[in-house]
């Protein structure tokens, strides 16, 4: 059975694999079958914290072209085992990713997580659906944008990229939280140490 990591790595990259000294190691996860093709606990658990991912598409004659697409932590939602879907937000209007897609439906998903050096990538085939109850469904919760539409994204093949060269970066957010609760804790233990120096007499 040919290994589903076989979408990427074509005879072309196997031959450079060989030459460059690295085809021992990938030829081994081709024999466990290759990546995964289905939704793990794992992923799942990555996409309920992604805010952020980067949509790659190409046009009929090969053109690349990718798109970032972000929202609340989760908007990349898991429709099932080998579907995800997210709402398309209105934006520049210059429709280059619906474009590929009515051309060629090959795409690809790059999600990063700073904070824990973590990056997933997702090769599969994507289209576009103008179906109300499905944008409603995929649209997040009190979220200020206006869906055109949504993107479907059948997987196909998805595997975990090593942290090495993944600079680690804090959501600003997360930072502000973490700051006030410090704070918090800081004003208490002020409050402490004061009602204990004029217990004992000491000047605050």
């Amino acid at each position: 059975m040919t290994p589903s990591s076989d979408i990427a790595f074509t005879p072309t990259v196997k031959a450079i694999q060989t030459a460059r000294g690295s085809r021992e190691i990938y030829a081994r996860i081709e024999a466990r079958g290759g990546f995964q093709t289905a939704v793990t606990a794992d992923l799942e658990a990555f996409l309920a914290d992604v805010d952020t991912a980067y949509l790659a598409t190409a046009n009929a004659e090969g053109q690349p072209y990718a798109q970032h697409r972000g929202g609340p932590k989760g908007f990349i939602r898991l429709l099932d085992d080998r579907t995800l879907g997210f709402a398309d937000y209105s934006g520049n209007r210059q429709y280059v990713s619906i474009g590929n897609l009515a051309e060629n439906d090959r795409a690809f998903l790059f999600l990063m997580d700073y904070a824990h050096r973590r990056r997933i990538k997702i090769w599969g085939r994507a289209e576009v659906s103008n179906d109300p109850a499905v944008i409603a469904r995929l649209m997040p919760e009190n979220y200020r944008a206006r869906p055109e539409h949504a993107i479907l994204f059948r997987i196909e093949a998805w595997d975990v990229n090593c942290p090495q060269h993944i600079p680690q970066k804090f959501d600003a957010a997360d930072v502000g939280a973490a700051v006030a609760r410090l704070n918090g804790r800081i004003a208490v233990l002020e409050a402490e140490n004061a009602a204990l120096r004029s217990r004992i007499g000491e000047p605050r």
